[in-house]
């Protein structure tokens, strides 16, 4: 299974950066997006359900902001054997910020995990969803399931994931509360799959503000992730950061699973 997770910062913006000759291009057969910024009913057919793909969308209440999607490939794998929006916890639900497919034993998580740059209200709100998230990876996962669970987390974990950590202690997305939430998943069995592969690859990020003009500079921070049970970790082919693929402040990451022995 190849895979793509993507923050497109608004569907119909990347649309016209594009999108869709990323997605004929790309070789995947699921592409998850975040912060899509549009509900189903305001699409055109073409940006719903691009041709040759099947897609999922989850929008919260508020109109142009978060939403996510899921869209799998019909040629190579088909409808999926069930589709999930939402945790069922109201208060992230009203967001938008989750979509699961699945196909068998195999549970694909795409998710736009809060930011916490407001304050911190939504700081606790962001752990909180971490919490929620984490218990339902894990939930999953005794029951048998293969989980992966991708997309913008809104969190460098290490040092050597972001270009300013120094500046940047006392910013959310690199706060030592937010950073101990990472290390809580990893210490109960969860892969970052792009550092397993790539341990000490550094100046690698996924994303970069527009504000700052940062990407020509690569003052970037890696918050895009998979994430998979240690389990399947020797599973992993390949697991990529795209970093030159443009038409977003984010950039897509790639993982490439093998099927379970």
């Amino acid at each position: 299974m190849k895979m793509v997770s993507w923050n497109i910062n608004g569907i119909r913006a990347a649309w016209k950066k594009g999108l869709p000759e990323y997605l004929e291009s790309c070789g995947a057969d699921l592409v998850f997006l975040q912060e899509t910024k549009a509900h189903p009913e305001q699409l055109e057919r073409e940006l719903l359900s691009p041709p040759g793909w099947g897609s999922a969308f989850e929008a919260g209440d508020r109109k142009g902001y978060s939403g996510v999607a899921a869209l799998w490939r019909r040629d190579t794998v088909g409808e999926p054997d069930e589709v999930q929006r939402g945790l069922g916890v109201d208060r992230f639900d009203a967001e938008g910020r989750v979509v699961m497919v699945r196909y068998g034993d195999l549970c694909v998580f795409g998710n736009y995990f809060p930011n916490g740059g407001k304050g911190p209200e939504r700081v606790d709100y962001k752990l909180d969803f971490y919490d929620v998230m984490l218990q339902r990876m894990n939930e999953l996962r005794r029951r048998g399931r293969d989980v992966v669970v991708c997309g913008d987390y809104n969190t460098a974990h290490r040092p050597i994931d972001l270009a300013r950590p120094e500046q940047n202690r006392n910013t959310s997305g690199f706060l030592a509360e937010e950073r101990a939430w990472m290390d809580r998943w990893f210490a109960e069995g969860w892969v970052d799959t792009f550092r397993h592969l790539h341990p000490d690859a550094r100046d690698v990020y996924s994303w970069w503000s527009y504000r700052l003009v940062a990407r020509p500079k690569n003052v970037g921070w890696r918050i895009d992730y998979f994430l998979v049970d240690e389990a399947a970790k020797d599973r992993i082919v390949s697991a990529e950061v795209v970093t030159g693929q443009e038409g977003s402040d984010h950039c897509p990451v790639w993982l490439e699973l093998a099927p379970r022995a």
